[in-house]
């Protein structure tokens, strides 16, 4: 045994990195030889994979502080085994670095957003993380070019050093989508309402839309996401005030797939994403998207999504779709868990 991944992400809610975290593992067991790869899980994991091929090893110790998981808990027991660390969350161990993703670097290239005093804490973590993965760790993997190029030129490391691996969307098509978020707010009527998912997080840009929305009270919009922290943008107090916006809170997956299914256009007015799964899930539900003209947006989905300009809100959403796009097989063919799994066998292979 050689590798050991670090199974905190299953504490969290399944979602974003977290969600890629598992997707991949799941299929990762499944093209591997049996117990030759370890997953360390903290005893208050929400729950257990049911892998056949990945040892899953769980420990005494509650993951609640995850600073101290990741360097006193998890590295002990990596260096104990003689284990390379595998984490999927932008860290890896200050005593021992091992194989890290690092999904983007938005904490550096962003520190303003970052204002409350516990997210200046983060802020700070994240950034000496980013420095301390790019210095001292195995191998970095990332999620798109665009997110390899910035921490190149950022940490002086040589690109073709950086592995890309993309996401996935798989998941979504073993959820049941659920109407009854419909059924709750019965003014979003099939194919009348604009649909955004994520986090409540400056970096959405939920701006771009309480401004649009503002300026077209006959466009209806339903928004659906968790505050991470004080992270949260000013923005989420005009959208409250605006009759036709919708704020719909955290949602279930299956409620999250009826909502794609169900809308107008799946709209992602992002400044900064590294890799932005939302778009990739509703383009699988066969929702239109209408995504950022930024970060790595343009390089993953190509013509297959309309743009905007995520400081401009002198559009027209209508002529917008009626642009024409690629067909959507183009990115789902192309991003798949199924995939990065096969290539992070391969890098493994070296450890």
């Amino acid at each position: 045994m050689s590798v050991v991944i670090n199974g905190d992400f299953l504490c969290r809610n399944l979602t974003g990195i977290e969600r890629f975290a598992y997707e991949t593992c799941i299929r990762l067991d499944k093209i591997i030889e049996k117990d030759s790869i370890e997953i360390y899980v903290p005893s208050n994991a929400k729950f257990l994979p049911e892998f056949q091929n990945i040892k899953i090893v769980q420990s005494s110790k509650n993951c609640k502080i995850f600073p101290l998981w990741e360097h006193i808990e998890f590295s002990r027991y990596a260096a104990k085994n003689k284990l390379c660390p595998l984490d999927f969350a932008n860290v890896t161990p200050f005593f021992r670095p091992g194989i890290v993703f690092i999904h983007d670097i938005y904490a550096k290239l962003y520190p303003n957003d970052f204002s409350g005093k516990k997210d200046r804490l983060i802020k700070a973590y994240m950034c000496f993380m980013y420095r301390h993965a790019a210095k001292h760790a195995k191998k970095i993997i990332t999620v798109s070019d665009f997110s390899r190029q910035q921490i190149s030129k950022v940490y002086g490391i040589d690109p073709k050093t950086i592995q890309i691996i993309y996401n996935g969307w798989e998941h979504i098509k073993n959820i049941e989508s659920d109407s009854s978020i419909l059924q709750k707010y019965p003014e979003l009527k099939p194919k009348k309402f604009y649909f955004t998912l994520g986090s409540l997080q400056k970096r959405k840009n939920l701006k771009w839309i309480a401004d649009y929305a503002s300026e077209h009270a006959d466009e209806l919009f339903a928004i659906s996401g968790k505050a991470i922290s004080g992270m949260v943008s000013d923005d989420i107090k005009a959208l409250q005030t605006l009759k036709n916006v919708i704020l719909v809170g955290y949602v279930s997956d299956e409620q999250v797939k009826a909502l794609m299914e169900s809308c107008k256009a799946f709209i992602f007015p992002s400044y900064y994403e590294g890799f932005g799964i939302p778009p990739l899930e509703a383009i699988s539900c066969g929702a239109p998207v209408i995504i950022s003209r930024a970060a790595s947006l343009p390089e993953l989905y190509g013509n297959c999504a309309h743009y905007i300009e995520p400081d401009n809100t002198k559009v027209n959403l209508n002529d917008i779709l009626l642009e024409k796009t690629e067909p959507s097989e183009t990115v789902l063919k192309k991003y798949t868990y199924q995939k990065a799994a096969e290539d992070l066998k391969e890098i493994l292979k070296n450890y």
